[in-house]
């Protein structure tokens, strides 16, 4: 993984004629830093992370090796290094032996390991999937309205050592993806925080983002925006460039004007409710529709009023 995709392909004759036999361990994801030709070639196998239970076995075995000969350590001072390795073995057996030759009596206690380390470590890897893992739990809880599984998420991308600006435009997206127009303030709340971290910094920042996170779990929610956007460039790609109609367009020059370039253009506030009914999409999609409100109070209140303008049209 740290050849980039020209080079991976050296190895790729090799593969195919069986001169070598290719073994590697990556802590990035395959399936973005592996060529894909070098990949169909392989036998990919995901090792999982290990739970606690698994560095409590390791540990357990560590302290019967001869280096650490004469140790006293209970379960309970196990467990809490297990706790604080964030399942990292390695990590696990280091703090252990630091614990250990720390002491002059051989006894390693709950107090002497947290007076080494206090604080559990968080896996953060700035590019990689455990990175993306964090902040999706953290999306995917504010759009399913638990805020308390966002503060979980949140907490832990605070105590990983996240960018305060990444989870900032995080939640400006979520504002807009997931609540939209169910809550338009929710997006003014989330801009505010991301300019007020710019200001604040950490650890206060934790604050404010806490309070945008829980806000915008517990706000209704709507997808209608960012489906009405979606489907409209979906759809621009498969038409291409419609003829814009003639009463939509300017007509800076006299030529422009000669050829009826806004010609019968009504002028919304010249008429009651600063609306007149007209055709604004073109003539071959005249009837298109992209957006359509979803059931909440505040789109409710929005379609009722398009409703009383356009009648069934805009439903």
């Amino acid at each position: 993984h740290r050849l980039n995709k020209d080079k991976q392909d050296l190895l790729l004759p090799q593969l195919e004629s069986g001169l070598i036999t290719l073994i590697g361990m990556t802590t990035s994801n395959p399936y973005h830093a592996i060529n894909p030709a070098i990949r169909s070639r392989c036998q990919l196998f995901e090792l999982k992370p290990l739970e606690t239970d698994d560095i409590i076995e390791g540990l357990n075995k560590a302290i019967k090796h001869p280096d650490l000969e004469g140790i006293v350590i209970d379960d309970k001072s196990i467990e809490l290094i297990a706790k604080l390795s964030g399942n990292d073995l390695r990590y696990a057996y280091n703090l252990l032996e630091i614990a250990f030759y720390s002491t002059d009596d051989k006894k390693v206690t709950e107090e002497k390991i947290r007076m080494i380390n206090s604080k559990p470590v968080f896996f953060s890897d700035k590019d990689g999937d455990g990175h993306y893992n964090v902040l999706s739990g953290l999306q995917k809880s504010i759009r399913g309205s638990d805020p308390d599984g966002a503060l979980y998420w949140l907490a832990r991308m605070v105590e990983g050592g996240e960018d305060p600006a990444f989870i900032a435009r995080r939640l400006v997206i979520s504002a807009s993806e997931d609540i939209g127009l169910a809550n338009p303030n929710a997006l003014l709340l989330a801009n505010a925080a991301f300019d007020s971290i710019q200001k604040v910094g950490w650890p206060e920042g934790r604050i404010i983002m806490s309070e945008v996170a829980i806000y915008l779990a517990t706000s209704p929610k709507s997808n209608s925006a960012y489906m009405a956007i979606n489907d409209s460039i979906a759809f621009v790609k498969k038409t291409g460039n419609l003829a814009v109609p003639l009463h939509l367009r300017n007509a800076p020059t006299k030529l422009m004007a000669d050829l009826n370039y806004g010609k019968e253009y009504k002028y919304a506030h010249d008429y009651p409710q600063h609306f007149v009914e007209q055709q604004y999409l073109p003539d071959d999609i005249r009837d298109m529709r992209f957006y359509h409100s979803q059931d909440n109070a505040s789109e409710k209140k929005s379609n009722e009023r398009m409703v009383s303008l356009w009648g069934n049209k805009k439903r």
